[in-house]
């Protein structure tokens, strides 16, 4: 996938914006300011939320480390070209914009959580 190409991903998910911030970089929210993911992480990254069981789990793979100021959260970064499919990157979009949602206070999900829901499985 290219930037481009996330970047129409991230915005058709319900209730996805996108602003510029910090210079260059491309944060995808949700509930105005509640981010899942950032393309143009330090250059031509892209970073987002993982499960908290499933972050170390990542970072075994090759291209993947933490997300630097956001790896506390269960952050990763990964540099382009992706160390993953398209498949595979869509679901962890979807993720992490689910793991925000899951969050929010319940008045503020409505219209936010996706039919069969991907955290539910994790």
């Amino acid at each position: 996938m290219t930037s481009d190409q996330i970047a129409t991903f991230c915005l058709q998910l319900p209730g996805a914006r996108e602003d510029l911030k910090w210079g260059s970089n491309r944060v995808f929210s949700v509930a105005g300011n509640k981010m899942f993911a950032i393309l143009d992480f330090l250059g031509d990254g892209l970073a987002f939320k993982v499960h908290p069981e499933l972050f170390l789990g990542y970072l075994d793979r090759p291209g993947i480390r933490p997300a630097p100021y956001l790896a506390r959260a269960h952050w990763i970064s990964m540099q382009a070209p992706w160390p993953m499919g398209d498949t595979e990157l869509r679901d962890l979009l979807t993720r992490s914009h689910q793991l925000v949602v899951a969050r929010l206070p319940k008045i503020r999900q409505v219209g936010l959580v996706l039919d069969g829901n991907p955290l539910a499985d994790c």
